[in-house]
């Protein structure tokens, strides 16, 4: 198996399927869409895919890994495999007419050029209209593959004018393989609970991992779950702060806690139940959307974790 081999790719067997027939029938569409839950591999795959269309002496299963054009993927060098992502969380429009500039001229060195935009997601109306027309008729020997998380909209006129292949959760034996074999001082017990906290998303864990959510997340839920006391208000308001010093990496916090309340309700039983675990669904919806308007970020979690400790939560 070749460091390009889309064997290394593990989880996405359906991906995979319609990658190898397009491969071996040689048609290709002008442009795809690669569409799935964060961090199971769509970049990656565009990556390989990439490469593997540059191959000098490719396979059904990928790239050689050994050619000029492979070591130059391998190395981030290489000219005509162009990625594309959001700059402060969004594809900006004046991006978008940069790259539409650049297709008008032929590939530096290879057959074909592609370009890998991430998150499309993210992209703003305008930015998206800029693109249209070069997303509809590609300039010769060029490539387009997007990127889009499933749980996000995408502008149905990009969508139209993709052929859309979608990407799956991981299983949690798949996802912990995944973590061990990108990263060997992780161990087994460990790799096992980052997986079932990320939900089967390998790019999540690693993440989760290097921010050391973990502990953060032990603590909180901790704190949620320990019998009410006097000096319970003075530990909620200093956990609050330091969840709210997490900044940008606050929505996948939220996304752990979202996780286990859905647990909660499983696993637990009777109305009551169900419905104190639904409102502090909403209220964790509502302090996402808060933050989105830019509210004080300290002050919505003080408020949304004295809302998720109460027998039952008031949702605004």
């Amino acid at each position: 198996m070749t460091a390009l081999s889309f064997d290394i790719l593990l989880g996405q067997e359906k991906a995979k399927t319609v990658l190898e027939r397009i491969f071996v029938s040689g048609r290709m569409a002008h442009a795809y869409l690669f569409r799935g839950p964060d961090g199971v591999g769509k970049k990656r795959c565009a990556g390989l895919v990439a490469a593997r269309l540059n191959c000098h002496q490719p396979t059904t299963a990928g790239g050689c890994g050994e050619c000029r054009s492979c070591k130059k993927y391998l190395s981030g060098n290489h000219p005509d495999i162009v990625f594309l992502s959001p700059e402060n969380g969004t594809i900006k429009i004046d991006q978008v007419r940069a790259l539409c500039r650049s297709l008008s001229y032929p590939p530096y060195e290879s057959s074909l050029r592609v370009v890998i935009l991430e998150d499309v997601h993210s992209m703003r109306v305008e930015a998206a209209n800029s693109l249209l027309k070069t997303l509809e008729e590609p300039p010769e020997k060029n490539l387009l593959i997007l990127t889009a998380e499933s749980s996000k909209a995408v502008l149905p006129t990009l969508q139209s004018r993709c052929q859309t292949i979608n990407f799956y959760p991981l299983s949690y034996e798949q996802t912990a393989r995944v973590i061990m074999q990108n990263h060997s001082e992780i161990g087994e017990k460990e790799a096992y609970l980052l997986s079932e906290l990320a939900g089967g998303s390998p790019g999540i864990a690693l993440t989760i991992d290097k921010k050391e959510l973990v502990p953060l997340y032990r603590a909180l839920i901790g704190v949620l779950t320990e019998a009410k006391t006097d000096r319970q208000t003075s530990v909620i308001l200093q956990t609050a702060e330091k969840v709210a010093a997490l900044k940008e990496d606050l929505p996948l916090l939220f996304g752990l806690l979202r996780m286990w309340l859905r647990e909660l309700m499983v696993a637990g039983s009777g109305i009551e139940n169900e419905q104190r675990q639904r409102l502090r669904l909403e209220a964790l919806a509502g302090a996402e959307r808060q933050l989105a308007r830019n509210c004080n970020r300290t002050l919505v979690c003080e408020v949304l974790l004295f809302n998720l400790q109460s027998p039952m939560p008031r949702v605004r």
